[in-house]
């Protein structure tokens, strides 16, 4: 297993990290927990292969995974480092931190907790919440007791906002965001936060299944026809110097074994062949003949159409190969999902020419749309 300094931490720690919210769980009465004998199994391994990162969070698995990776890991604790988050939904008051830290030192059955999170955190959680609450303040005093080690933070927002929140708050030691082939709209404010000592762990490093797809990426970017979509995604997050972790959520002993011997490949790449790979997937975007990048300068449609997705949809399969990806994404996008209200497509649009004019890549819009969702949706 490669190891890899945390930023300023003092710790180094696993190239792969056990993301603990994928826990396989059973159902007894209509209530579901996590299957300890199975999941013991699994972290243990995990442990047993050099895997010493451990990511659970106060709601995973039914709000169960805390008590399972504590189970798991209580006789090797000493060897490991577990991570949780504090859920801010469920933060109302400055004691309620405390309250909450509590419950998590508890159902984890340790006396500390390594890496404790601000949990999703986005600008106005972190001014009201985080700030307007002076949590800092309470996360500080819990760090001189001694239960928790280090400050961190887990994020969805706009990147820019991880410079306002470390800036104004540069207690914060690691964080926690999305990163992978296809989301690379954090890599600057990545670059930013290692270059203040701040570790940095990517979820996401497979897209959430995306890229677990076989195509032909790994010529197109490494020259390599035999390497699997899977592999060339672990070898891209952790081919980036300030990327310290990779973050896999695991349902299965195999999954553990596999992604174990993946990363342990990925770790060995130099600057100059995640250079290459980096400029390998800008010439793949760049000379796609609809060159759109996500700037979102086209929104917001009055109709409400959301052109970036229908467009990053046709830029998965176009450019990545990813069609199944890009058919069910355009599909749940069109006919909407038990979460999600079905989304405006050209059929909706009233040619206005709002987007077009704002359009900075000067793109037909109006006529690539008709065009690309007559292919999504023949996939």
């Amino acid at each position: 297993m490669q190891y890899r300094k945390f930023g300023n931490t003092g710790v180094s720690i696993s190239a792969l990290g056990f993301g603990c919210m994928r826990l396989p769980e059973v159902e007894e009465n209509g209530t579901f927990h996590v299957d300890y004998e199975k999941s013991n199994e699994m972290l243990r391994r995990a442990a047993e292969l050099g895997v010493n990162y451990f990511d659970t969070a106060y709601f995973y698995c039914h709000a169960d995974s805390e008590v399972a990776v504590g189970k798991a890991l209580k006789p090797i604790r000493d060897k490991v480092y577990i991570s949780t988050k504090c859920p801010m939904e469920n933060v109302h008051s400055r004691e309620d931190y405390r309250r909450l830290l509590e419950d998590s030192l508890r159902k984890l059955d340790t006396d500390y907790i390594d890496f404790y999170h601000f949990w999703a955190i986005n600008k106005k959680v972190f001014d009201e919440k985080i700030m307007g609450l002076s949590l800092i303040d309470e996360a500080l005093k819990a760090k001189a007791e001694g239960k928790i080690r280090h400050i961190s933070f887990s994020f969805h927002d706009d990147p820019s906002v991880i410079q306002y929140i470390l800036e104004k708050a540069p207690e914060m030691e690691t964080m926690l965001v999305q990163y992978n082939m296809l989301d690379r709209k954090n890599e600057e404010m990545i670059a930013f936060a290692a270059s203040r000592g701040v570790g940095v762990v990517a979820m996401g490093p497979v897209g959430g299944g995306r890229l677990a797809a076989p195509t032909a990426l790994g010529e197109k970017i490494a020259n390599n026809a035999s390497l699997s979509t899977y592999e060339l995604a672990f070898r891209f997050v952790l081919g980036n110097p300030n990327i310290s972790c990779a973050l896999s959520g695991m349902q299965t002993l195999s999954m553990v074994e596999q992604n174990v011997a993946v990363a342990e490949q990925s770790g060995n790449l130099t600057k100059e062949d995640f250079d290459n790979m980096t400029k390998a997937l800008e010439d793949l975007h760049k000379f796609s003949e609809l060159y759109c990048t996500g700037c979102g300068y086209c929104q917001p449609c009055p109709k409400g159409i959301n052109i970036p997705r229908i467009f990053a949809d046709y830029t998965y399969y176009n450019v990545y190969g990813l069609s199944e990806t890009a058919k069910k994404d355009f599909s749940a996008y069109e006919n909407g999902t038990e979460d999600q209200a079905p989304g405006a497509t050209s059929k909706d649009c009233v040619n206005c020419g709002y987007c077009e004019r704002k359009c900075p890549q000067h793109l037909s819009i109006r006529s690539e749309l008709k065009r690309v969702e007559e292919v999504l949706r023949s996939l």
